[in-house]
């Protein structure tokens, strides 16, 4: 039985492979929309999508979801489209740019045509590109981000949620967006910057000296890997999270700073400190590998369907000194009452945090 129309605008790697997730674990009819005819007959004869036009009009008419996989410099500029355009009642709008805050910010005039606009960013990638590569497991066990506001239905954020779950089986996580920019922000885009700096410098020394290109072996490489992205994208997304990566390299000099004085006074002793302290700070990383997953301990939260409650719970714990790891919203029961999955990096966590929310009358499971 078919549940409706999904529409994916951008099928390249991930928008591809998020139409291909939802095509083949979902009843809805999946519709693309890209401004390559090519891009759009692969997806149709390698089976990513039910249906494909160029029409953005035609791409987003009756769809009860839309997917904006295209890149962060043009999704604000699509939003302004889509808001003279009849969209359906109810539709659900997303995003999977890597930034959220500004684009939230524009997503929320799309609630004045009757849609809902919820940011989300799913941390999975590939070494390819383009449509060819997309892949049904790329997201699978991945985190993906979802920004919403105060603002947002709770029902809304079920309904999204229980769809992606579904398709993508990826770790739902709930964060504010600017919160994710910040820390986004210092984990890529920040990164992104030092490398490409440091590429720059040594691409300067190299030009009256061969040699440091001739020697730049493994660690070199392996640290600068990632200068080699693409500019566009990274032009577009720094602009986009401008501010929050200011402020961040700010605090990069102050670091440098610290071990400039330390070997400018010829400090050894601190010289070794900072080192050990980011030795043992990088053996705390948690094993990322795709597929294997560290267990939260978790408890699950009833509460009613009104705007907020997402920030109420949030803000509870937190002036309560609770550590919340994430928030996911379970699926709709259909009922006036929802369900939040709350996790926590430890068990002394959680059982503050349900003392807190039964001394607040909320209903816990655990």
């Amino acid at each position: 039985m078919n549940q409706g129309k999904v529409t994916v605008i951008g099928i390249g790697l991930i928008g591809g492979s998020l139409a291909l997730c939802i095509k083949e674990r979902t009843e809805y009819t999946v519709c693309g929309c890209d401004v390559s005819e090519r891009s759009l007959e692969l997806a149709r004869a390698s089976g990513v999508i039910d249906e494909g036009t160029t029409d953005l009009a035609e791409a987003v008419k009756d769809a009860d979801y839309l997917f904006l996989a295209v890149p962060v410099g043009l999704i604000s500029r699509l939003m302004a489209q889509l808001r003279e355009m009849p969209l359906k009642p109810g539709c659900i709008i997303s995003d999977v740019g890597s930034t959220k805050g500004e684009i939230v910010r524009h997503g929320r005039e799309l609630s004045r045509v009757g849609v809902t606009f919820i940011g989300g960013h799913p941390m999975a990638g590939s070494h390819r590109s383009g449509v060819e590569a997309a892949d049904p497991l790329l997201f699978e066990n991945a985190y993906y981000i979802l920004t919403p506001t105060p603002e947002t239905s709770l029902v809304d954020m079920q309904r999204l949620s229980r769809l992606l779950q579904v398709a993508t089986r990826a770790q739902l996580v709930i964060m504010d967006p600017d919160h994710h920019d910040r820390v986004v922000g210092a984990i890529s885009h920040l990164p992104h910057v030092i490398a490409a700096g440091l590429v720059n410098q040594v691409g300067r020394y190299n030009e009256e000296n061969e040699w440091f290109h001739r020697l730049a072996a493994g660690g070199f490489r392996d640290l600068t890997r990632i200068a080699a992205s693409h500019p566009v994208m990274w032009r577009d997304i720094l602009m986009s999270n401008r501010h929050t990566v200011l402020s961040l390299m700010d605090d990069w000099l102050k670091e440098m700073q610290r071990f400039r004085q330390a070997i400018e006074a010829g400090d050894a002793q601190e010289v070794e400190a900072l080192f050990d302290r980011a030795r043992r700070l990088r053996e705390q990383l948690p094993d990322r590998k795709k597929g294997i997953l560290l267990r939260p301990y978790e408890c699950y939260v009833n509460v009613p369907d009104r705007p907020g409650m997402i920030g109420e719970v949030a803000t509870l714990l937190g002036k309560n000194g609770i550590n919340l790891s994430n928030i996911g919203v379970m699926e709709n029961r259909e009922e006036e009452v929802g369900v939040l999955r709350l996790s926590f990096r430890t068990e002394e966590d959680l059982t503050q945090a349900v003392a807190v929310l039964k001394q607040a009358n909320y209903i816990v499971i655990e």
